[in-house]
């Protein structure tokens, strides 16, 4: 209210306006940014397990000849499974649930990761004898199949470096949270 002949209330006046403004906790703005960066990296990973799935449906029900889309390799049917840490994080993303993103976690590195380290092995002979010789007897459209797949194995390892690194994080700042509000 105004007072017509009167002093003014100090402080009312707006000039305080920075002091009184409202900030955010940080570990929500980090919760917030990191859990934008899982979501991103979880549509990449979809797409990488989309391109291997289709690979593998294609040439499992012969849609097309072998030369053009090779057999798939054998680190490609337990890597299929990746599909399991991805919905895990994706669930635990809306309510903040440690429980799913623990288990994501794992599920990541024993479905996502261990295949990728055992493709990459498998390969090996055929890359060495590809570089030594130049030979190659597996093709996708008329690329030699260990590159392309060489190709994709370094794209998806740096994914899922990528999403288990923000993933840990996102856990380490909702566990401070729950730690924040227990102490209260």
């Amino acid at each position: 209210m105004t007072s017509h002949g009167g002093s003014r209330l100090t402080g009312l006046n707006g000039n305080d306006k920075k002091p009184r403004q409202e900030r955010g906790i940080p570990h929500f703005h980090m919760s917030a940014s990191l859990k934008s960066e899982v979501r991103k990296l979880n549509f990449v990973h979809f797409l990488i397990w989309l391109l291997v799935a289709a690979q593998m449906i294609v040439s499992h029900f012969n849609l097309v000849s072998h030369d053009i889309i090779s057999k798939p390799y054998q680190w490609e049917y337990p890597y299929l499974l990746s599909l399991i840490p991805l919905f895990c994080s994706s669930l635990s993303l809306p309510k903040n649930n440690i429980s799913y993103l623990v288990l994501s976690l794992i599920s990541g590195g024993l479905f996502s990761v261990a295949p990728l380290i055992y493709g990459g092995m498998e390969m090996f002979p055929v890359a060495k004898q590809l570089y030594r010789h130049g030979k190659a007897y597996r093709f996708i459209f008329g690329f030699s199949a260990v590159t392309v797949m060489y190709i994709i194995m370094v794209i998806a390892v740096q994914v899922h470096a990528w999403q288990l690194y923000y993933m840990k994080k996102l856990l380490d700042s909702w566990f401070s949270a729950t730690q924040e509000k227990k102490k209260k």
